[in-house]
């Protein structure tokens, strides 16, 4: 939205790449994909034409004297050309579209979602393979692809540092495989679903590890089939001692070690030659799979549910899946973060001691390796230490690696990485120079340690459809202990060794799946390479990319510029701050301010090859490309937010305000509607909400960065992925961000214009009684100039007033305003004078009268509608209102304490309270609640058309507050001060209520108003867009016709 003449902007933006000397690395990364301007396109399409033809001669070659099936005579008949032009049209139609309309993720202006250009390899793998189209459900649908998919498997586990040698006797032997996942796959009815299809198995296999040791026992049970070896059968608690099997408290069965569970088919078999076949058959009776969760609750009175524990910044997906899973979305409990949006050790050491404490058992704990949002990168060293502290106290739970993003990444860490080792800090070694070179970034060393940690998770879920470069829907979930596979399946836990051929459809939810993902996959691994010289390589480019744009959001604006850009993730100089308890703020601003400077100085300001040559002399600490690697997140997403300053210099404190701002500059760089042309968008970011619930601590530093109050309010944040290694040359990055920032100045004069304009036209609602008048503002919660709820007492000329009542009189059914003859400051002009010029209309649009003389003008409410005034939810229980007048004209009108709301005022109620109101309380204004009705429950509203327009249950004659109606009604004396600011004025004290009873509304629909269109329009906005992306759709459908 908003793109006019932003390509203009862009113009000149040249980006002329030149071989760059000695970057190998560079080299064999330009030849992985198609380029943004499809450079490689004669290399793609040699590709394309090799598989057709190849593909072609399989068919001639299968039993060749069956001879072909459709005759050069049905080729050539009227029939069949009319139907192939008709395929030929929609086809070039449907491509036009997609070129048309397909955001240009390929092209290194894109900086918003987890997207890129895919890897040649993955594109050729899965186009050569979906022209045969196999189904990795079983091998003999998929004899090749199954392959494909058991090798991917292990091409994954080996990057994520799982052991894969049978020999070994460190470790168990990892297992992986590609599922169909992406995010929200419904599964069968009745099954679970996630964040994609790794994690709803997932779920299955937390679930069963935590519930075969209760299944186990109920066989070995008296008279049950394996009675047998319950009076030798021993095993070792997780707290280290060793007991009988059926001697096993339930605290004790629910928190056996994994190994532990894992390793009991085999000790079955050894001690005491049980076969498979057998023990398959006994779990069939008694597994969970075949009993249910329920019975197995009842039957060991498991009456605290067992649950996940992660960050509460996680995926929405995961308490979606508890939800369906039955496990219960509050049964995902969130762990909030600390202020860098990482799981919070100290939180999550605090839930676990409860647990511990209650003997509540707790499936899992997730580590997320590269959140979506804000690519943090959880600490699962501190996780996987805790669990160890806590099994020593008796309470297990599986750890499982949320890498969706961040598995691909394993790449990255040096085959000879040891933790700990202080060569860890050093930056990578550079290998190339000239024009066109690009530097390889190193991840932190926190985060390569929390990364190299996830070989001793229990189980890793990976997206080879996000950092893999791979065509969707090709999703991963690898287990340390091939072992655990056999939990999701009705098969005996029999050891498969790695590289056999197997049917492995059945170690997951799916049933049928695309063998082409899995050949995509594997084929795209196999020719770039898992280790640091291939994905590693491209990554390290793409961090170093990151990197280069984290330093402009980080010493972008000065004390000068109209706006100020806060990151999420700190300085150094912002860390080194918070660890010091004895700086000054001044020192603390001057260090900041420095650290700024060196980053304009020795990194904006300069070319790739001038960091490396410059870094050269410096000492490590002081090297440019170590401060690169201390900005930005773990990964390569950007999360950063934007605040403006006031004319005067004063930056904004309203965080709703804040977050107009930066919704705009999203509106304007990104793409919502066909009438959105991604060709005229020359820099693409998107966005996310920080909730105050969920981001914690988090959203609140955050928000003190900013400059803004650390209210309750959500924070509209904004946010950039890079996934392409090609624009931190040629200056590309700078030009980028100098389109950025005229965009944010451009819409930094809008919000200025709508909270510093004073003078405005201002309407009041007339609410006349047989004594006095009384106006109420037409209130607008998206213009400073009418952003409060103001409710006074007034006089108007006898003349004027005249005309008004016999207007009214001859109409009752129609309303009146009262507007300023001109532009008008309430606070300056207004309130403190107590007079001036208006006119009054009919609701119609008629003019009644003319030079009214407003005299006396006296404000009885006048509460400021700002963000931070604002309560933060809806009124439960009751529906608040002003109560104010004389006792012979008594008026409501509606508390305003959130946004979105309704305006809704009635004049010349008739009240019947007992006791009586006192007059001194209506002049003042009292608060009057609803009793019967759920305002929470109600909110937002429709528009006011469909409130009170049309027919059936939306219609005036059903609307709840309308000419006639009755109410149960309790009073309220209100405690504040006539500009007292919120939150909080609704509340009151129920133990010093003025009176009860009930109120009706006047008989006239002129005395009631209801507006929950005009206190809730944006005057700002841009047009709403009316096409449909529907109707673009049906063009391709045209040309069938």
């Amino acid at each position: 939205m908003g793109q006019d003449n932003l390509k203009d902007r862009a113009k000149g933006n040249i980006y002329t790449s030149k071989a760059p000397e000695d970057d190998e690395s560079h080299q064999m990364i330009s030849s992985l994909f198609l380029g943004p301007h499809a450079e490689n396109y004669e290399y793609f399409k040699s590709n394309i034409i090799a598989i057709l033809e190849t593909t072609r001669d399989a068919r001639l070659n299968y039993f060749p004297e069956d001879g072909p099936f459709i005759s050069e005579q049905v080729q050539a008949s009227a029939t069949f050309g009319k139907h192939t032009d008709k395929i030929g049209k929609a086809v070039k139609k449907a491509a036009e579209l997609l070129s048309r309309h397909s955001v240009p993720w390929w092209s290194p202006r894109y900086a918003a979602h987890m997207c890129m250009d895919m890897s040649m390899p993955s594109l050729l793998g899965y186009f050569m393979t979906m022209l045969y189209n196999p189904n990795n459900v079983t091998i003999e649908a998929s004899p090749l692809t199954m392959v494909a998919e058991i090798e991917a498997g292990q091409q994954i586990c080996e990057m994520l540092g799982y052991n894969l040698d049978p020999e070994a006797k460190d470790a168990p032997v990892g297992w992986g495989h590609i599922t169909c996942g992406g995010s929200g796959w419904w599964v069968a009815f009745m099954l679970l679903v996630s964040q994609n299809l790794t994690l709803t198995q997932r779920y299955h296999v937390a679930r069963n590890l935590k519930f075969y040791p209760l299944a186990l026992r109920n066989a070995v049970k008296d008279f049950g089939p394996l009675s047998f070896i319950g009076s030798t059968f021993a095993i070792e608690t997780c707290g280290g001692a060793k007991k009988l099997f059926k001697d096993l408290s339930k605290w004790e069965l629910l928190n056996l070690k994994v190994p532990t569970v894992l390793e009991i088919p085999d000790r079955l078999s050894i001690e005491y030659g049980i076969s498979s076949t057998f023990l398959q058959d006994t779990m069939k009776q008694y597994g969970i799979q075949s009993v249910g969760l329920g019975p197995l609750e009842r039957q060991y009175d498991i009456d605290q549910p067992i649950q996940y524990m992660l960050s509460s910044t996680r995926h929405y997906s995961w308490p979606k899946g508890g939800a369906i899973a039955g496990i219960g979305s509050h049964n995902v409990v969130g762990i909030p973060p600390d202020i860098e949006a990482r799981l919070d050790l100290n939180a999550l050491d605090e839930r676990l001691q409860a647990s511990l404490e209650k003997q509540q058992a707790v499936y899992a704990v997730v580590a997320i390796i590269g959140s979506t949002e804000e690519g943090a990168v959880d600490p699962l060293r501190g996780i996987l230490e805790l669990r160890r502290k806590y099994q020593a106290q008796g309470l297990s739970f599986v750890v499982h690696a949320d890498a969706a993003w961040g598995g691909y990444f394993a790449s990255m860490v040096p085959k000879d990485f040891k933790p700990g080792d202080p060569k860890n800090a050093e930056p990578p070694k550079q290998t190339g120079k000239g024009d066109g070179f690009v530097p390889d970034a190193s991840l932190r060393v926190e985060t390569q340690e929390d990364i190299y940690a996830m070989r001793d998770a229990d189980s890793i879920t990976v997206d080879p459809h996000k950092a893999g470069y791979i065509p969707y829907p090709a999703g991963s979930l690898c287990y340390r202990d091939e072992k655990m596979r056999f939990l999701i399946t009705w098969t005996a836990p029999v050891i498969a060794r790695a590289g056999t051929s197997e049917s492995i459809g059945i170690y997951g939810v799916e049933g049928s799946k695309p063998g082409a993902s899995a050949m995509s996959t594997w084929l795209a691994n196999r020719c770039i390479g898992t280790g640091p010289e291939g994905y590693g390589a491209l990554l390290a480019e793409v961090c170093f990319t990151i990197s280069r744009l984290s330093a402009h959001w980080a010493a972008m604006s000065t004390k000068t510029t109209s706006f100020i850009c806060v990151p999420l993730n700190l300085l150094p100089a912002e860390r080194k701050a918070m660890q010091d308890p004895n700086i000054t703020p001044e020192d603390y601003a001057q260090a900041l301010d420095e650290e700024k400077q060196k980053i304009r100085e020795r990194i904006l300001k300069k070319s790739n090859q001038e960091i490396v040559d410059e870094d050269a002399a410096r000492a490590t600490e002081d090297k440019a490309m170590v401060l690169l690697r201390a900005l930005g997140s773990d990964l390569n997403i950007n999360a950063f937010a934007l605040n403006f300053r006031y004319s005067d210099g004063t930056i904004n404190d309203d965080v709703e305000e804040a977050n107009y701002l930066n919704r705009r500059v999203a509106e304007v760089l990104s793409v919502d509607s066909p009438e959105d042309d991604p060709t005229k968008i020359p820099f693409f970011l998107t966005s996310t909400e920080f909730d105050h619930e969920a981001y914690g601590v988090c959203v609140q530093h955050f928000k003190k960065r900013l400059g803004l109050v650390q209210d309750e309010v959500s924070l509209f944040v904004l946010r950039n992925v890079l996934m392409t290694p090609f624009p931190t040359e040629g200056n590309f990055i700078d030009n980028m961000v100098n389109i950025f920032q005229d965009v944010v100045e451009k819409e930094v004069e809008v919000c200025r214009k709508r909270n510093e304009t004073k003078e405005n036209h201002h309407s009041f609602i007339l609410q006349d009684g047989s004594d006095k008048i009384f106006l109420v503002n037409r209130s607008m919660f998206h213009l400073a100039s009418r952003r409060r709820q103001l409710i006074a007492s007034a006089t108007i000329d006898e003349k004027s007033l005249k005309a008004y009542r016999d207007a009214k009189n001859n109409n009752p059914a129609e309303g009146f305003f009262l507007s300023t003859a001109q532009k008008e400051d309430i606070s300056e002009t207004i309130l403190s004078d107590g007079a001036f010029e208006a006119v009054i209309t009919s609701r119609s649009g008629k003019t009644i009268a003319q030079n009214v003389e407003v005299t006396s003008f006296t404000a009885l409410k006048d509460r400021p509608l700002n963000s931070k005034h604002r309560d933060h939810a809806y009124p439960s229980g009751h529906m608040p209102f002003y109560l104010y007048g004389t006792p012979s004209s008594i008026h409501i009108d509606h508390m305003l304490l959130l946004a979105p709301n309704i305006q809704l005022s009635a004049s010349n109620i008739n009240l019947s309270v007992d006791p009586p109101i006192p007059a001194a309380n209506l002049k003042n204004g009292c608060i009057l609640y609803l009793d019967e009705v759920q305002e929470s429950a109600m909110q937002p509203f429709l528009p006011t058309s469909q409130l009170v327009g049309g027919r059936g249950p939306t219609s005036a004659s059903n609307f709840f507050f309308r000419a006639g109606r009755r109410f149960q009604v309790s009073v309220f004396e209100d405690r504040y001060g006539i500009s007292t600011g919120g939150p909080g004025l609704g509340d009151v004290d129920y133990g010093a209520r003025l009176a009860t009873g009930e109120i009706v509304l006047g008989k006239d629909a002129g005395e009631i108003w209801v507006d929950s269109e005009g206190v809730n329009r944006d005057p700002f906005k841009r047009p709403s867009q009316t096409a449909k992306w529907r109707e673009e759709f049906a063009k391709i459908g045209k040309e069938l016709e």
